[in-house]
């Protein structure tokens, strides 16, 4: 289901990341404009609209602001996606990727990349030894290269202030997946451990706290709009 008023959306996940296999799923990501007048009656507007098959989120512009303020790493990458996978572009979404990086800072950064990495480090860390069905060693390898594309990714834009979508290298993190999905969990906890030390030793150019008044301005220009 797609809501009113996109104002951009794309294609992300591993698509994005060029991360794909013949059996993955194909995600998207959108920002919608609830009309101004709705915000004013009893009910609050929808903020997310969600299917599946394919995956599909659309949060509008509030709720989308405030995630990627607080350093969603999967909101955020709407931003940055390569130009061929928007999908819908608007001049309010044009407007909204130039803002980009006033939403970012470096703790924010910090906590929600390395966070993302160890919840995805607590799944592995709870399926064992590796001996399972094919069918969750698959998803034990998605989880694992999802682990080190977080990391990556975040430290990345941590130690450059850009988020760089696509992997430089896909085999790498294919590799990883299938040596941690084979039972090496080990490996997936030294690699933890590598990037929070590059974390802790690198200077970011990224600023204490994100700019809100830009954010703030780009969300007023959207109630104007749609009064």
């Amino acid at each position: 289901m797609t809501p009113p008023n996109v104002l951009l959306s794309g294609i992300v996940g591993s698509t994005a990341y060029g991360l794909a296999g013949p059996d993955s799923d194909v995600d998207r990501l959108g920002v919608f404009a609830a009309p101004t007048a709705a915000f004013h009656g009893l009910t609050t507007p929808t903020e997310s609209v969600v299917s599946s098959k394919p995956d599909t989120t659309f949060h509008e512009a509030r709720k989308y602001c405030q995630l990627a303020l607080g350093g969603n790493p999967t909101v955020s990458e709407l931003m940055w996606l390569p130009a061929d996978l928007y999908e819908t572009t608007t001049s309010l979404g044009v407007a909204l990727i130039g803002i980009r990086r006033a939403f970012p800072s470096a703790k924010r950064v910090r906590d929600a990349y390395l966070g993302y990495a160890t919840q995805q480090f607590k799944r592995l860390e709870a399926r064992g030894d590796g001996s399972f069905s094919a069918d969750t060693r698959k998803r034990t390898a998605k989880h694992a290269r999802h682990l080190l594309r977080l990391c990556d990714q975040g430290y990345d834009l941590f130690a450059t202030g850009e988020l760089r979508i696509r992997v430089a290298d896909p085999q790498r993190f294919l590799d990883f997946g299938e040596r941690v999905a084979g039972g090496d969990i080990e490996h997936a906890r030294s690699v933890m451990a590598k990037y929070e030390a590059l974390f802790d030793e690198a200077t970011s150019p990224l600023p204490v706290d994100p700019d809100r008044a830009v954010v703030e301005a780009w969300l007023l220009q959207v109630r104007r709009e749609y009064l």
